[in-house]
This record gives C-alpha cells, structure tokens and sequence, in this order.
C-alpha cells in the first residue's frame, strides 16, 4: 500500500513523512541523544516511516497509535516489530507506567501536531521519568519550546519544559516533505534533562503561576496574580512590575516561592 492510498485523518492531526533525507537526519538525531539498549518510545509511528529506522538501532523499542487502521499497516509491513511492542491508545491519556513500568524511556517521533502542546504538558509532569526526546513538532510550537525571556514566543511551553530540560532546534522540515502537506512548516528538536531533579518550590503552584500570568502575558505579575495572592503586600515588590515574557524560569521559581510562604 503506497503512502497516497492511505486516507489521513484529520482528528488524529495525521500528515505523513515521505522526504527520506529528513527521515534518515531524524534518526542520526536520536542517535546521537539515546545511548545503546535505552527504552524508547516513538509516539504516532502511523506507517512506521521511522520506525523502519529505530528497528535497525539497539533499543528496547515500544511505539504507541492511536489509529488502528495505523496498526494494520505496522503489523502487515514491519513483521519484525512485535505485537507486545505495539501499544493502541492515545498516549496522552494513558498513565506513564503503561509503557516500561517503573523504567525510564526516552520519547520520539514525528508527533501528530493536535497533541504536542498536551505532549509536553506530560513531560513536565514526568520529567524524572523521560532522559530525553527527539521529536517533530510545528515550528510554532518548536519556537516556543526553545525561546527565551524577552522573546515574543517565549511563553507556558518555554518555562514548564526548560524548567527540566535543555531544549534546542536541529533543522526546518518543509510542508512538501509530507503527505498531505501540513498548512505550516516544521521543526525538529531536541531536549535533554538538566541536572534539575525537583523545583524548589510548589510544582503545581509553579504550573499554576506560570500559565496564569502568560494567559494575559501583556499585564504585569501583580494584576494577573491577584486571584492567586488577593489583595497582599507581596504584589507591590519590583518583580510583579514585570510581565511574564521578561522572567526567566529562575525567576519564576523565586515567584513562586514567595507565594507559597505567603499563602501557606
């Protein structure tokens, strides 16, 4: 079955990589992250595009699809991965044990665009489970993992990930290196666990300040703060004069430190 026989679906954000070269960058990517004999999950493996690759690697390989007509297509052309390395389901809902258990495992793939904000959600949430990844993502978002303070994109998804992890972009990926072509262009990148093991601070209060005050990024900390700290003296501090996109993650642990002393 060619690429162009298989009907995309829309509700799974399906767009399926056809440019070789990309492919082949792609793996020496994760090659060059993923030590020999690591776990390794590649989340929307659709038609194994990838996959074909990372079999041919030494890993302890699980893929997970939410598409089962995908797993039709994953079981009839790769004999050579198995049925108890193939997982159905969405990912995102899924608990973190369902993959390896209690093991770490390093996440990859070229990710469906509709789940790769929730996707990076959950890699905060479980950092100390996940070494690292190499995935493709839309450029927006791709810039939004990697940006820093000052920028116009630097936002939620730039301090929860880097919070834990060291992110940078590897290349662009044009629209016609899929089929169907994407509306957008995109971007792979890599992170990789910084020596942070926990936050000094509250995580939830933490995820809590940082998305309430970049949802109204263009308002100083001490307005969009109060519903989280009402009506304190704390606000007045120079560091609530500034708006969310001029704090570092540095800052925003100190932020959220103050916050916890003062509501605890």
């Amino acid at each position: 079955m060619y690429l162009w026989q298989v009907k995309t679906k829309k509700k799974y954000g399906q767009h399926f990589l056809i440019n070789t070269g990309i492919k082949e960058k792609i793996n020496d990517s994760i090659k060059s992250l993923v030590p020999e004999g690591s776990n390794v999950l590649e989340v929307g493996p659709g038609q194994g595009v990838l996959t074909k690759y990372l079999l041919n690697e030494n890993y302890n390989l699980k893929v997970v699809e939410i598409d089962e007509d995908m797993v039709t297509i994953l079981n009839r052309d790769l004999p050579s991965l198995k049925a108890d390395q193939i997982i159905l389901g969405d990912m995102i809902r899924m608990p973190i044990e369902t993959f390896f258990g209690a093991d770490n495992f390093f996440l990859v793939g070229n990710f469906p665009y509709n789940v790769s904000s929730q996707l990076l959600i959950k890699m905060f949430e479980h950092h100390q489970r996940i070494p690292g990844m190499v995935g493709m993502f839309q450029k927006e978002v791709a810039d939004r993992v990697v940006a820093k303070p000052g920028s116009k994109t630097y936002g939620i998804l730039s301090v929860l990930v880097q919070c834990y992890f060291d992110c940078k972009r590897l290349f662009l990926v044009s629209r016609g290196s899929f089929n169907p072509p994407p509306k957008v262009e995109s971007a792979v990148i890599l992170v990789e666990r910084n020596d942070v093991k926990e936050l000094p601070c509250s995580k939830k209060l933490f995820k809590r300040v940082v998305k309430t005050t970049f949802n109204q990024r263009r308002k100083m900390m001490r307005n969009t703060l109060k519903e989280v700290v009402p009506e304190s003296e704390l606000l007045q501090k120079e560091i609530f004069t500034k708006r969310p996109e001029q704090l570092s993650v540095d800052d925003f642990i100190h932020i959220t430190q103050l916050i916890e002393k003062e509501i605890s």
